[in-house]
């Protein structure tokens, strides 16, 4: 297969798998956005989560919404738990990698705060760990997770299951479902972008 029909059949996947995603979660999408907005009017804040990969979408999709998406606007607090390297070696080293996520949830999550598991397994057992504390804190939990959701399909309060078992193609969704997140809220709070 020559290198540019490869590309294009890359593309075409990443956009079928989206196209699928959308059909399925878009009402779901809608809900868990008036939720978030419902959770910044009232005081409370977002925690996100993930590993490796998903790491990196927790942290960029609390930067959307500490900084901005779209609007020039008030702050929006947001805190991904996989930044401070302190509180991660602390906790992995005096109580092992498997409570480096719940730790954080006992310490920040108050009643009313929304948590965001992100596991492209669906399976890791310190996102699940931090699942469980977090719906012992009356918080609200939200999975993105890919293939059959894994363990963690069946303890948040809304699944997003990516139809893919590929974890690019799963991420590339998760971060697409994070911005449509983060428009969805600021428009909904602070008017459409001009």
């Amino acid at each position: 297969m020559k290198t540019e029909d490869r590309i294009t059949g890359l593309f075409t996947d990443s956009i079928r798998v989206k196209e699928l995603f959308v059909s399925q979660y878009g009402s779901m999408i809608r809900e868990v956005s008036e939720l978030i907005v419902s959770c910044f009017r009232n005081g409370n804040k977002l925690l996100l989560m993930g590993n490796g990969g998903s790491s990196s979408d927790a942290s960029h999709i609390a930067g959307e919404f500490v900084g901005r998406f779209k609007n020039d606007r008030p702050p929006l607090p947001a805190i991904a738990l996989n930044t401070d390297t302190v509180v991660l070696t602390c906790i992995s080293n005096d109580f092992g990698y498997h409570q480096v996520f719940s730790r954080q949830v006992e310490a920040l999550a108050r009643a009313g705060d929304v948590v965001i598991a992100i596991s492209t397994s669906g399976n890791s057992p310190n996102i699940i760990a931090a699942v469980e504390s977090a719906r012992k804190m009356g918080n609200t939990t939200i999975g993105l997770t890919g293939g059959s959701g894994g363990k963690l399909a069946s303890l948040v309060d809304y699944v997003f299951i990516v139809p893919s078992t590929d974890t690019a193609r799963i991420q590339e969704v998760h971060i697409t479902l994070g911005h449509v997140i983060c428009q969805v809220v600021e428009d909904a709070m602070f008017g459409e972008p001009s």
